[in-house]
């Protein structure tokens, strides 16, 4: 799977994905993160991609030429013409970024990631290449980078080989819509706490009982909002 992110700082974004899961799935050639910097479109010797927004107004806001030009090198440099791949554009205006949009993210074969910055990005290059506007949270960020690689490394982990064993996300998947339960390791008593039982007995259906029931009282205590929102969806099953 191939992640193309455009950036005006490239090496945060390739700094920061070369360590952990992501890190090791890239030196297996699982994935690969292609950074582009959108400073090299410039079309000037001082690398400026911003300009005062028409109508006035606070800030700064990315020209559509630079944008335009680095995607277009994406497409052309990797032989997307025809693939017209998704292109996620970071911004708390967009559809909030959830696991389930991770999974459907995970069986595409190129993915661009746009990062703005400053003010944000000339809304005519965002109406030319923008497939989906993606946010990861009702609050902002000086820039799109940190977003891209939290979308990174939540469709990666779910790229076959990526985790050594499927083990992990098979769970995630299993338990969609609920927060997953707590987990214990040795020892089996700290500090006067103990393990519960039934994880020591050996018991797998027991195990899986208990620890969807755990899911289902954790998600009711922090997120009854995701708990409507499961029971709604899986009421026939009850």
């Amino acid at each position: 799977m191939n992640f193309h992110i455009m950036t005006l700082f490239p090496d945060m974004v390739s700094n920061g994905l070369s360590e952990s899961i992501t890190g090791r799935a890239i030196n297996n050639n699982l994935i690969s993160v292609n950074t582009v910097n959108i400073r090299n479109f410039a079309g000037n010797k001082y690398g400026h991609v911003d300009d005062y927004t028409y109508g006035g107004g606070a800030g700064m806001l990315m020209q559509a030429e630079p944008v335009y030009k680095a995607y277009q090198s994406i497409i052309d440099n990797n032989n997307l013409a025809d693939k017209k791949p998704r292109v996620l554009y970071m911004t708390p205006q967009g559809t909030p970024f959830n696991q389930r949009m991770a999974e459907e993210l995970s069986k595409e074969e190129d993915i661009i990631l746009l990062c703005g910055h400053y003010e944000g990005i000339d809304e005519r290059v965002l109406e030319m290449i923008v497939t989906d506007n993606v946010s990861i949270g009702d609050f902002v960020l000086t820039g799109g980078e940190l977003p891209a690689m939290m979308i990174v490394d939540a469709v990666s982990r779910l790229v076959p080989g990526v985790l050594g064993g499927e083990e992990s996300a098979v769970y995630e998947s299993f338990y969609d819509g609920l927060l997953e339960y707590p987990q214990y390791t040795r020892p089996e008593v700290f500090m006067g706490k103990e393990v519960p039982k039934v994880l020591l007995s050996g018991h797998h259906k027991n195990i899986e009982k208990w620890r969807y029931e755990q899911s289902l009282q954790r998600t009711k205590e922090r997120r009854p909002d995701l708990y409507e929102k499961y029971m709604i969806e899986h009421e026939e099953n009850r």
